[in-house]
């Protein structure tokens, strides 16, 4: 069952044949010092094990839990902190967009656009999106079933642009509680690339009343599983100091844990890719 494939950048190609892409960062921009020195270990990473890596990092994060909780720089102070990353790193960067407004002035720096969660049936933000002819990655709601995603890839590819990818980042099952299921993981793979989030499938939307709670023990679980259904890319947040982190302290990986990880996606997915 073979995706089509997409030009993230000139030298990263997502889904087919091709080896499994990496986005991965912090969950929010924090400061510029400490997003460049994730950014640094990461870039030092891909180069040593030959990963296709974007650097990912929002810079805002407008759905959290509290009115109190930290947002980040917004989009002007966040879009400067993501191409000082790009110029110093190297690395093609993503983040995401929550209005239609902001598509246009985030695809002037960034190399992908995101479409949170929530957002994904926001026919607007999508086509806007979509009308940059940037790669957009649509991340699948939590309250959709995995087929009805092709209503999201037909919005942007209305624009003409069809260098989409999708992510599956589990579903609600409950309350305070995300389930990945496997089987939407091909099912959304005839229509786009595929994109595992490692750590939002972690957590427990909630869970600790003012914030998220989140099941950070069980990330190679899920994340093997994953590997072993072929999918085409992980999303994995990372984070210098994971219990400090400003956002999604609970389910953030360290980047000893990524580096640990990585060479089990790397081999699961080689495997796969014979029967995938």
């Amino acid at each position: 069952m073979r995706a089509r494939t997409v030009d993230l950048t000139p030298s990263i190609t997502i889904g087919g044949s091709a080896r499994p892409v990496y986005l991965a960062g912090p969950c929010v921009i924090e400061s510029l010092e400490q997003s460049l020195a994730v950014a640094g270990r990461l870039a030092e990473i891909a180069a040593r094990l030959g990963l296709p890596l974007l650097f990912k990092a929002s810079f805002d994060k407008a759905n959290r839990s509290s009115v109190t909780s930290f947002r980040g720089p917004g989009l002007n102070a966040g879009l400067e902190i993501l191409s000082r990353i790009k110029e110093k790193t190297g690395l093609p960067v993503v983040t995401d967009v929550h209005q239609p407004e902001q598509a246009a002035v985030a695809a002037e720096v960034v190399d992908v656009l995101q479409v949170p969660a929530f957002l994904c049936r926001q026919t607007d933000l999508l086509v806007a999106c979509g009308e940059t002819g940037l790669p957009v990655n649509v991340k699948k709601g939590q309250f959709l079933a995995a087929e009805d995603m092709g209503n999201a890839v037909e919005k942007v590819a209305s624009t003409g642009n069809t260098r989409i990818t999708l992510t599956e980042r589990g579903s609600t099952f409950g309350y305070h509680n995300l389930v990945v299921d496997i089987r939407g993981l091909p099912i959304m793979r005839l229509l786009a690339p595929v994109i595992f989030d490692v750590t939002h499938s972690l957590q427990l939307p909630g869970g600790l009343g003012h914030a998220t709670a989140g099941a950070k023990e069980f990330h190679p679980y899920l994340a093997r599983a994953a590997a072993a259904a072929g999918v085409d890319g992980f999303f994995i947040e990372v984070h210098s100091d994971p219990e400090n982190a400003l956002s999604d302290a609970t389910t953030q990986l360290s980047i000893e844990e990524f580096e640990a990880l990585v060479p089990q996606l790397e081999a699961v997915s080689t495997t796969a890719g014979e029967f995938c």
